[in-house]
């Protein structure tokens, strides 16, 4: 395969011929690429464009003809996927955040009151509770009904039935520990 980078293209390029530099591009730009592409690079092709950016701004210095100008494309190029592996590595790696594979949980307040409490023991508690506030913690948490279901099922604004929840779940938590404060000290 005969190349069509001559000492007269390269010279035609040095003195800033847009066809002469057009025709290295065309010549070089797909085994740079390839040479990029094959080091790993995160994005090859914008690193081709910085290579040919950085080429073409030097092209004046460059010597020893079809030779000097691959051995000076390939020197950039290999400069930058060090560049760019340097870069990389001192990136922290990111990773996409899925939910339903995080074991991570901290129970609520419900889950770990009704945790805390066997079946029975469930019922005991939440009778001493009022009955308004039985019936919300029942529809919230037993129910797993939304705040706004529970206020239309209750008859009550949403935000007094936050109130009644927050009230019996504070009941609730006082209750458990006195019973396991008596429990304890028996």
């Amino acid at each position: 395969m005969s190349s069509t980078l001559t000492e007269d293209l390269l010279g035609a390029a040095q003195a800033g011929d847009t066809v002469a530099l057009n025709c290295i591009y065309t010549e070089l730009s797909p085994k740079v690429l390839g040479y990029l592409t094959a080091r790993g690079v995160d994005d090859p092709e914008a690193v081709t464009q910085d290579v040919f950016l950085s080429v073409f701004s030097r092209l004046s210095t460059i010597s020893g003809g079809e030779q000097g100008l691959r051995t000076f494309a390939f020197s950039v190029a290999h400069a930058r996927s060090v560049d760019e592996a340097r870069k990389r590595s001192r990136r922290p790696a990111m990773y996409s955040y899925d939910p339903s594979s995080d074991d991570r949980t901290t129970a609520s307040a419900e889950t770990a009151a009704l945790d805390r409490l066997s079946g029975d023991r469930a019922l005991q508690q939440l009778q001493a509770l009022k009955a308004d506030q039985r019936e919300v913690l029942a529809l919230r948490i037993i129910a797993d009904l939304p705040l706004e279901d529970v206020a239309r099922v209750v008859g009550k604004s949403p935000g007094a039935v936050k109130q009644l929840q927050r009230r019996g779940l504070i009941k609730l938590k006082q209750l458990i520990v006195e019973k396991d404060s008596s429990n304890h000290g028996a």
